[in-house]
């Protein structure tokens, strides 16, 4: 399994990256309530691969916001390449 350095949270959960893979889901996608910063969310780092629909991705790497935006990974260019 390949190993990504220590990062920051806001750098390893960054659901806003421009590449990120179209097949990286989280539940937060699924719940229409509105954003509340005085709440805590119950939905923080719960990822999951559309293809695998487990925490696992189809090249058997980790499943979240960073990892899911790297350009190397072939799932995510083929999941790109579904897309269009």
């Amino acid at each position: 399994m390949k190993q990504f350095p220590l990062l920051s949270h806001a750098v390893r959960f960054n659901r806003n990256s421009p590449d990120i893979c179209p097949a990286l889901t989280w539940k937060g996608q699924f719940t229409p309530a509105q954003h509340d910063p005085s709440v805590q969310s119950v939905s923080d780092h719960q990822y999951w691969c559309v293809y695998t629909q487990t925490c696992i991705g189809p090249d058997n790497g980790l499943v979240e916001p960073y990892a899911c935006s790297k350009k190397d990974r072939a799932c995510r260019r083929e999941a790109i390449q579904q897309s269009r």
